[in-house]
Formats: C-alpha cells, sequence, structure tokens
C-alpha cells in the first residue's frame, strides 16, 4: 500500500475489548484516549500501558513549546514514512496538511519524490527524522548541525528528538499488531 492522506481503516490481529467484556480498569483507560479506535481496544487488553501510552503521546505531540505543532507532525509523518507504516503516515500527513493549509506540499512530501521542494527549515527536519529512525547511534552531533544552520533551539532539537522516539515505537507497535486497509476495502 502507497503513503497516503486518505483516512484509512486499522484491522486488528488481536482481539480488541469489547466494551460489553471490558474491565473497569480498562473502561478508565480507554476514557482518556480521544477515541476508542479498534487500535487503543487492542492495546487496553493491558490498561495501564495504554495509558502511560496515551500521555505519552499526548505530552510529547500536544504540549506548549519546543516545535511547533506542524513540526512536530512533519517529524511524525518522515519517520512513519522511514518505519512504513501506512497507517500513521496518513494520519499524521493529514494533521499536517491541515496544520500548514499545504496539501500539496504534503502531497509532494508522501508522493514519487519524497520532500523535493523543502525550505531549509523542513529539510532539517524530515532528513534528521528519517537519519535518526534509520540509525540514532549514527546522528551524533553532524546529524545535529543543519538543525542548528536551520534555526532550531536546543529546546526545538529536543522535542524533534522526542517525536521521531515516539514515533520509533509506536509505529512498530501498531505494524507489530495489525495492518491499514482502504475505508470500505
Amino acid at each position: 500500500m502507497r503513503f497516503t492522506t486518505d483516512e484509512l481503516v486499522w484491522r486488528p490481529w488481536v482481539e480488541p475489548v469489547e466494551a460489553s467484556s471490558a474491565t473497569p480498569e480498562q473502561v478508565e483507560a480507554l476514557g482518556e484516549t480521544k477515541k476508542p479506535s479498534p487500535y487503543y481496544r487492542v492495546l487496553a487488553h493491558v490498561p495501564a500501558a495504554l495509558r502511560s501510552r496515551t500521555r505519552l503521546y499526548d505530552g510529547i505531540m500536544y504540549h506548549r513549546g519546543g516545535l511547533p505543532r506542524a513540526d512536530r507532525e512533519l517529524a511524525a509523518t518522515a519517520a512513519s514514512m522511514t518505519n512504513g507504516c501506512v497507517y500513521c503516515v496518513s494520519v499524521h500527513a493529514r494533521r499536517l496538511a491541515q496544520l500548514t493549509k499545504d496539501p500539496g506540499f504534503v502531497a509532494g512530501l508522501i508522493g514519487e519524490s519524497p520532500g523535493a521542494h523543502l525550505d531549509e527549515r523542513r529539510r532539517a527536519i524530515v532528513d534528521f527524522a528519517r537519519a535518526l529512525t534509520a540509525g540514532p547511534s549514527d546522528v551524533g552531533p553532524a546529524g545535529i548541525r543543519p538543525l542548528r544552520e536551520a534555526g532550531l533551539s536546543d529546546e526545538e532539537i529536543e522535542d524533534l528528538v522526542r517525536v521521531v522516539a515516539l514515533f520509533g515505537w509506536a509505529n512498530r507497535l501498531m505494524q507489530s499488531l495489525g495492518a491499514p486497509e482502504p475505508q470500505g476495502g
């Protein structure tokens, strides 16, 4: 399946927790999520882990300070592309298009020549996200230099690392428990 901004359906390979048979702990953990999708209902098998995942994700993606929200979505999209997570790319590229109000930019990013027309800041973020995802121990000071040259502060760089690290874990979890398919497919 190709990268897209279309809404996809995630089909689990592990039976999701059903509301009718959920324990009070599972119901509470699911209540902390924005919507109890099949993915979250699979993760609800271990309520404490789902709660931790929700709080970590929200703390990294929605906090004030650090990278602007659009740059977080750009990093999430680039990391997810590198990891081959079609579902996460569809979600975060769609959010990126909404935040930037530039669906053409996003289509180019996830298309045949990913990121061909990026400005210096976006290029530095995408290149760093891809490099950190592909080989964390290979990044080092040389990998951070283009971020500094593009004007990112220490707080923004640290935030970028958190986003990319989060998606290294999240993509692997999602791809190991199910797969995306087109809606109605």
